[in-house]
Order: structure tokens, then sequence, then C-alpha cells
């Protein structure tokens, strides 16, 4: 009788250790309630991540029975970040996407371990990871930039405004491109990629090069407008293209340009100037003949991807099922560039 007793007990302390862990893991599917998502983005003042951050508005806003987005800003500070994913993981999220301020190995691996501790689902997005984050839990995964295309493809921009209008690029007929590269942050992969293929594209083209100046600008646009007003002080006509990592810093270019009577329209005096994002401001310059192009990863499609990995990840499900996208390497996808230039 006893024996039986203690057997009662134990298989009920089992079945409500199953139960209380169930509700732990998944406690969206035992209330029914949509799971609550943490969005922790580096810098709600960068253009891009702007969008980003208004595309998953958007989707909250036509699915809200589905998702509840929370959004938090680390002001380019990865100390307010790790603050912030502290307090989420408190309060039992159901899901963490993390925009890292800092992608440093040791920074995200700390960051996955203190999420998958908790058994809580975590998507870094619009980063290039340098470690292989996935082997630590099968609910962590990676959106990731394909940071080299879009290099690349900034450096097919300038390869065919050299192919087709060479003349009134290489003002000096030294048979060289001569150019300026604004940079992103010191140590950022994307950076170094986008500058590394950007230039790597038009040299394996047969375009010889010539780097006049590079500024690193931390994705600025008023830091690269200031450094462009300079270095025309110094280099003025001599400057045949500005390679910008991204689109802020394009337009602080373009402006800095404009001072002196530059990028106004007159083909005479454009000194082609290339970008990253494709965001409003980018396209309407672009649409001017203001700017000669950026390149573009849809922050449409990035919220898209974020959303619908997101809940099979919350759901416990294949992180791809009912999508199109496909594996980059373990637990990773790379979402494309695209080209824009004037219609």
């Amino acid at each position: 009788m006893r024996l039986l007793k203690r057997l009662t007990i134990t298989i009920s302390i089992i079945i409500i250790t199953i139960l209380f862990n169930t509700i732990y893991i998944n406690p969206v599917t035992a209330v029914g309630t949509p799971p609550r998502v943490g969005v922790l983005l580096f810098d709600f003042n960068s253009p891009y991540i702007s969008l980003v951050k208004q595309s998953l508005e958007n989707i909250e806003k036509e699915n809200p029975d589905k998702v509840r987005f929370s959004f938090f800003d680390a002001k380019d500070n990865q100390a307010i970040q790790n603050a912030d994913i502290g307090t989420l993981i408190q309060n039992n999220i159901d899901l963490l996407l993390v925009n890292l301020v800092d992608t440093n190995e040791n920074t995200v691996s700390d960051i996955i371990n203190r999420v998958t501790e908790r058994n809580i689902p975590l998507i870094l997005f619009n980063i290039e990871v340098p470690i292989k984050p996935l082997d630590v839990s099968k609910r962590v995964f990676v959106v990731a930039t394909e940071s080299e295309n879009g290099g690349i493809l900034q450096g097919d921009i300038l390869l065919n405004l050299w192919n087709t209008n060479k003349n009134s690029i290489d003002k000096n007929n030294d048979n060289k491109l001569q150019y300026i590269m604004l940079k992103g942050k010191i140590n950022n992969e994307s950076a170094i990629k986008r500058t590394t293929y950007a230039i790597s594209t038009l040299n394996n083209n047969g375009v010889q090069t010539q780097e006049l100046a590079s500024r690193i600008c931390n994705w600025e646009r008023d830091c690269a407008k200031i450094s462009i007003n300079s270095l025309f002080l110094k280099f003025g006509g001599n400057i045949e293209a500005i390679i910008s990592n991204n689109d802020a810093m394009a337009i602080g270019a373009i402006e800095a340009l404009q001072e002196y009577g530059y990028n106004q329209g007159d083909p005479t005096k454009t000194i082609p100037v290339v970008g990253v994002d494709a965001i409003p401001e980018a396209i309407d310059l672009i649409n001017k003949g203001f700017m000669a192009g950026t390149v573009t990863q849809n922050p449409d499609e990035l919220a898209n991807a974020l959303y619908s990995i997101g809940l099979n990840l919350v759901y416990n499900r294949p992180p791809l099922e009912d999508t199109n996208y496909k594996l980059s390497g373990e637990g990773i996808i790379k979402l494309p560039y695209y080209i824009y230039t004037k219609k």
C-alpha cells in the first residue's frame, strides 16, 4: 500500500514538473495570447534600422492576434543593450530579436549563453556573425547580411559608370579611378566586407584604383559631411568617386559636395557617390541625378524573415517551415542585396 502511495506521489510530481516546464518553455500556446517579442536595435537613429522597425510595426498592425513587438533602443551602447536583454530574460520574454551593437565573438557568445540558459528563442540579425553560434542551441538563429554582395554590387555600379562614361569620370586621364572611402565602424565585419569587395570588383574587372583617403565615420551623416568638406579642399577635382559603406554617410558626402557646386545636376560637376541601404532620401537623390546609386537589403524582406522564423522558433517548429528561405550554414540565412540606380 505504501509502495503504491509513493509511486502515485512520484508520478504526480513528474506530471506536474512536465506541465510546469511545458508552460515555462512555451507559455504562448498554453494561454492563447500572442507571443511577446523583444526587438533590440543598435540605434533608433540609424535610417535603415528605422525602416526595419517600421516594417515590424506594420506586421504587428496586420497581425494583432499573432504577435506583440516591444522595441528597445541601445543608443549604440552595448551596455544598454545588455541591460535590456537581462530585463527581458527575467520577464520570460517569448522571443528576442537582436541587432547587436558589438558583434565581437565574446559579446555574441555571452548573449547566446544568457538566453539559451532560459530556453528563450533568439534571432540575431543585420550582422555578419564571426562565430558559429548555433552549436549552442537549436533555438538560436541568424538572419545575416551578405555584406560581400553589397560591396560587389557597389563595385558593379561604378564599373558600369566607368565603362559607359569613362571620359567624364577619369578627369586626369590616368586610367585610374581616384576615390575616397567612407567607412562604418572600425573592425565591423559588414564595413570591412563592403569596403574590400567594392574595390576588388573594380580591380578584377580591369579598373585600376587609387585611394586618395579613407575616413571612419561610424555610419554617421554629419561626420561624412565634415570629412568630405575637408577632403575636397585638399583634393578638389581629383576626386573621381566616393564610396560609402551606407547611405547616411553618402548623403553627408553629397551635402558637402553641393556646398562647392558639385552634384547639383550638372554632369560636368558631378562626382559619383554610391551607398548602401536605399533609404528614401538616397532614393530621391538618385532619381534627381545627384547620387550614382545604392544597394539595398529590403527592410520589408528582413522584417518578414524575422517574423516568420521567429514564430516558428516560439512554437518549436522547424525554423524555415512555410518559408522560401534556404540555409547558408547551420542556422543561418543570408538575405541578398539589390542595386538601385536612376531609372
